[in-house]
């Protein structure tokens, strides 16, 4: 029977017992069908409430009930709540692995250290790139005086050529409209690399340890290939060096012999408007020549009664000097060859993607594995007025 069926015959029956005129014989048979049409009626009800909560489910309108989503098998690690970016503990934990083990960086973690270098290889943390820029600075002679960019490669930057200059003129009289002229250079993509050598028990390193290690790698090797270029690059496959510059008429000095008149030359050659901020830059060697000059009683120049007990001050006629081994020393330097140079190293400028990378490969003639750190680099002078160098001359 259907519901309705089974409310009347429900119905019949209350009627029935209702009745005190009419003599019920069989109530064992009346209570037994009474309680199947119960039991019915029970699971009818139960029926048509579960049908009711499923439309509900279906339409999402179940009260209480919360809303089924279907995701695609592989997950969407990009809407997953997970720290993201190279400075992460994870990825670093996971950069370590890769340069010690040779272990993939997963690729949930690649995909938040994006760069714009298709070459670069697994990116160095950010934590870690910051230390050994910060080091690189910190330990180089020539880098902290330079003037450092962040443009992006191939990109034609205009620099300044002439300046305008004021004129007097008369009263009502104006003058004459001046065209300022600009040059420009253009920065490329160079590749510096440099291997990174790990040697330390690798199951055992912490991430400390590791970094730290990392860190003195690159920054002991890097640092002395950009100053290296920025001093004598010939811009092919690496920036080009002040020393590749072709000094103005009356800058480039043939010396044959350290002395006093070579400095006071080459003061002379240079620009007095250039002359604020210009510094010397030589070897260690060449330097100490200079310091060397005496006068005819054997006295330092200058320096009447110096001794041997005071340190040499690394000055040149009130110009500091840097020393490096970045250039050949007078002694040795063969003829036509510069051994020192007065520059304003505020004129050179380093662009550089501080975005590094370090690449594994196997090296196929000595099956070693070979780790190995990128930077794109690239560096030029923008004015060279202020280049005066000196070159070794032909022995008198």
């Amino acid at each position: 029977m259907n519901k309705e069926q089974l409310l009347k015959r429900k119905s019949e029956i209350g009627e029935l017992l209702s009745d005190e005129t009419r003599s019920i014989d069989n109530l064992d048979t009346i209570e037994t069908e009474l309680r199947d049409i119960n039991e019915q009626l029970a699971a009818i009800e139960k029926r048509e409430q579960l049908l009711n909560e499923a439309r509900s489910i279906n339409e999402g309108n179940a009260a209480g009930a919360n809303k089924i989503e279907t995701f695609n098998a592989n997950l969407n690690l990009s809407n997953e709540k997970r720290e993201i970016g190279t400075n992460t503990v994870e990825y670093r934990n996971a950069f370590m692995n890769y340069v010690l083990r040779g272990e993939a960086i997963p690729a949930e973690l690649r995909a938040n250290a994006v760069t714009k270098t298709s070459d670069i290889g697994s990116v160095i943390p950010q934590t870690v790139l910051d230390k050994i820029i910060e080091k690189i600075e910190a330990v180089g002679m020539i880098l902290p005086l330079i003037t450092r960019t962040a443009i992006k490669g191939g990109v034609t930057v205009p620099t300044s050529a002439v300046k305008p200059v004021a004129t007097w003129v008369a009263e009502s009289s104006g003058s004459d409209k001046q065209k300022k002229t600009t040059g420009s250079i253009t920065f490329n993509y160079h590749k510096l690399r440099c291997a990174v050598a790990v040697s330390l028990e690798v199951e055992t390193m912490s991430l400390a340890v590791f970094e730290t290690t990392l860190i003195n790698n690159i920054v002991e090797a890097m640092t002395k290939a950009i100053e290296q270029a920025i001093v004598s690059g010939d811009g092919s496959g690496k920036p080009k060096g002040i020393l590749a510059e072709t000094p103005f008429e009356g800058q480039a000095l043939d010396v044959a012999k350290i002395n006093y008149k070579t400095l006071t030359d080459a003061e002379a050659a240079l620009p007095l408007e250039y002359e604020a901020s210009a510094i010397w830059t030589m070897t260690k060697k060449t330097f100490m020549e200079f310091s060397a000059m005496t006068d005819a009683d054997g006295q330092p120049i200058a320096r009447t009664n110096y001794g041997i007990s005071g340190k040499p001050e690394r000055i040149l006629l009130g110009r500091p000097v840097v020393l490096c081994n970045y250039v050949d020393s007078f002694a040795t330097a063969t003829e036509g060859t510069a051994f020192a140079f007065l520059f304003n190293y505020k004129d050179y400028i380093l662009n550089t993607n501080y975005q590094m990378g370090v690449k594994k490969y196997e090296d196929n003639e000595t099956d070693d594995q070979v780790t190995k750190a990128i930077m794109i680099v690239d560096g030029k002078v923008v004015d060279k007025n202020s280049l005066v160098v000196l070159k070794k001359a032909p022995s008198a």
